[in-house]
C-alpha cells in the first residue's frame, strides 16, 4: 500500500562523461525527483570546475540522482546509465578526455553495490569491448557551481551530443 504523499526517497550517483547531458537524461525518467551535477570520487575538498578540469583532483563529473524508489527502481536507473553513454571508453566520452570524464557508479551500501555489479555483468553482453566502468563506494559529493545546474535547459538545448 502506498501512502498518499509518502515518498521513498533514495539517491544514486553516476559518472558518464560531461555531466550536462547525463543530468538531463536522468531528469526525464519518471520517478526521478531531481538530478544535481557535481564532483565526486577524488581527494580534494570543495573542488571547483576549474580544479576538476585539470585532471589532478581525482574527481569525476557526476550526477546525483534523487528518486522515489516506489516509482522507479535503482536497477532501472542503472539500465538507463548503461544506455546513455559508452562504458567501454576509458577516461573519455565523445570529445571530452581525462579522468574527470570517466564512467563510474558510486554506490551507497551493499544493496546498490550488488545491483551495480550485476547490472554491469548484464550490460557487458551488449558490448563487444570490455566495460571499463568503475564501481566504487560513494564518497563526498560536491555540487557544481550554479551555472552548471540544469545547464542545457538554461541554454535552451535538449542535448550536448553532436
Amino acid at each position: 500500500m502506498v501512502v498518499e504523499g509518502h515518498v521513498n526517497k533514495q539517491t544514486a550517483i553516476f559518472a558518464a562523461g560531461c555531466f550536462w547531458g547525463v543530468e538531463a537524461d536522468f531528469r526525464d525518467i519518471p520517478g526521478v525527483l531531481g538530478a544535481e551535477v557535481g564532483y565526486t570520487g577524488g581527494t580534494s575538498q570543495n573542488p571547483s570546475y576549474r580544479d576538476v578540469c585539470t585532471g589532478t583532483t581525482g574527481h569525476a563529473e557526476a550526477v546525483r540522482v534523487t528518486f522515489d524508489a516506489d516509482q522507479v527502481s535503482y536497477e532501472t536507473l542503472l539500465d538507463a546509465f548503461w544506455a546513455l553513454h559508452d562504458p567501454t571508453q576509458l577516461n573519455r566520452q565523445g570529445p571530452d578526455r581525462g579522468t574527470q570524464y570517466r564512467t563510474a557508479v558510486f554506490y551507497d551500501g551493499d544493496s546498490q553495490r550488488t545491483s551495480a555489479e550485476a547490472s554491469k555483468s548484464r550490460a557487458q553482453a551488449k558490448f563487444s569491448r570490455p566495460i571499463v566502468t568503475e564501481i566504487a563506494p560513494a564518497s563526498a559529493f560536491y555540487p557544481a557551481e550554479d551555472y552548471h545546474q540544469r545547464y542545457l535547459e538554461k541554454q535552451g538545448l535538449r542535448t550536448c551530443r553532436i
